[in-house]
């Protein structure tokens, strides 16, 4: 579905000729020179060149953007469910990243969803994506806090009360994610990438050479949990399709990520090589590990494999756990960033106001972060919510939208024109779906878990490691 009609104007060339200093308007096409002066950011050597991004580093970028918690719903979905759930909702959302970057193409004035949003719906669309927007990439980093506080109490053994551990995490974090441009970034999510791939790579063959999982009775029989195929209520079944659906669908933040890429046609080179390597991982390490842990997964699941190898595994992931914080924490810094500056000359200019608004929004959007990750301390709900309520209408449903808009002729066209169109009416009712049910179903399991004791109190002490075991 990749290929589904892109104009002919996204897939024009640049025509790159050898000509004199004064004859530069003959090195692109008149198009060309029109969308790119409808782009965000400038082309400059005068204050902040945004627009320096490689390809390579936006893979790299995008793969920071994506989430590591597949293990951990495929008890309710079984073996085969899961990985269904896994390639089904990584195409999927390939699909739609690739809706979003063509209309990128199409329509270059646009930063993020929410201008988008401005585009096919006026005000009142872009206040609402923006919202959730915010919400969703907040969501995002605090989950980004509680991974890395979830370090912390690993390798220390909870020698200090969670909050503070939060509170350093946030403190990392925000730093890491005031850095304003996405090519410095990138050499850190190339490290933090390196960092995690290491980690999870070492619980996986960790859950390997263990008698039974960590989590599970240490003597005695015990009941793993594997099932190829799984019967779960439709509220542990929502919950779980939206955790893997969350996942890989992170892809509103790749739009930023567009706008600051030397060259923007190298959009779908980056993003088909993200989700690649994040389909293959994902699929590959979560059976692995629901394979000999089966319900005794841990929750985040680098602590699978036992005391010794969490500790490893979370040494080796400290850095990866602070970039995908920091990364989350930036995208939505800088949408906040560039709304209260376009179209000034402060947007690209070392000026007090440039850097007390980046700076600003930096900090301010950590600090709640940090309130929101202390209060929904359990990483599974959190991720489960923010794929409900935040990201089933960005990724699916607003990218149907899009789709609708620049094709709406389609509904008049030959069959497949029509075929098409009908299929993009459905991602819009998919997305719908998902954030009614899935909303339902979280808030029902956060209810439960509270009620059992599995979460504690917000700004709890509490170990939230399991270093016990």
């Amino acid at each position: 579905m990749a290929a589904v009609a892109i104009s002919e104007a996204s897939d024009e060339k640049v025509e790159t000729k050898s000509t004199p200093p004064g004859n530069l308007s003959g090195n692109v096409s008149i198009n060309e020179a029109e969308l790119e002066s409808q782009e965000v950011f400038e082309r400059t050597e005068d204050g902040v060149d945004f627009r320096n991004v490689s390809w390579p580093f936006a893979a790299v970028i995008f793969l920071k953007t994506i989430f590591a918690t597949v293990p951990s719903a495929m008890y309710s979905l079984g073996a085969l469910g899961g990985a269904l759930s896994v390639v089904g909702w990584s195409c999927m959302n390939t699909y739609t990243a690739v809706i979003q970057g063509d209309f990128k193409t199409r329509h270059p004035e646009c930063h993020t969803l929410a201008d988008m949003g401005y585009k096919i719906g006026g005000v009142w669309l872009k206040e609402l994506i923006g919202a959730l927007y915010l919400i969703a990439f907040v969501l995002c980093a605090g989950t980004g806090i509680i991974g890395l506080s979830v370090a912390f109490n690993a390798l220390s053994d909870h020698a200090a009360c969670t909050v503070w551990w939060g509170f350093l995490s946030t403190v990392i974090i925000t730093i890491a994610a005031s850095i304003r441009t996405l090519k410095n970034i990138g050499w850190l999510t190339w490290a933090g990438f390196l960092s995690i791939f290491l980690a999870v790579f070492i619980v996986v063959i960790g859950v390997t050479t263990v008698d039974r999982p960590a989590a599970a009775p240490q003597s005695g029989p015990f009941d793993l949990g594997y099932h190829v195929i799984a019967y779960p209520s439709f509220s542990e079944g929502m919950t779980a399709t939206t955790t893997i659906f969350v996942s890989s669908a992170g892809t509103s933040a790749f739009l930023p990520v567009l706008s600051e890429m030397r060259n923007p046609r190298d959009y779908k080179k980056a993003l088909y090589i993200c989700m690649g390597l994040v389909l293959c991982m994902y699929l590959s390490f979560s059976l692995v590990v629901y394979r000999w842990t089966g319900q005794w997964v841990a929750n985040p699941s680098l602590g699978s494999a036992g005391g010794t190898i969490k500790k490893v595994s979370y040494g080796v992931g400290l850095i990866g756990l602070s970039v995908s914080g920091c990364v989350y924490q930036h995208v939505a810094a800088k949408y906040l960033f560039v709304r209260i500056l376009r179209n000034t000359r402060h947007l690209q200019s070392n000026t007090i106001i440039h850097w007390g608004t980046w700076l600003g929004c930096s900090i301010g959007l950590g600090a709640i972060a940090f309130i929101l990750a202390e209060s929904i301390a359990i990483f599974n709900y959190l991720l489960s919510l923010v794929g409900s309520i935040c990201f089933a209408p960005m990724a699916i449903t607003i990218p149907g939208v899009l789709w609708l808009y620049d094709f709406s002729y389609y509904r008049l066209g030959t069959l497949w024109q029509k075929s098409q169109y009908v299929f993009h009416w459905f991602l819009v009712v998919l997305g719908l779906f998902i954030t009614v049910g899935g909303t339902y179903s979280t808030i029902l399991a956060i209810k439960d878990a509270y009620a059992t004791g599995l979460i504690g109190s917000a700004f709890s002490c509490a170990d939230n490691s399991n270093s016990g075991h």
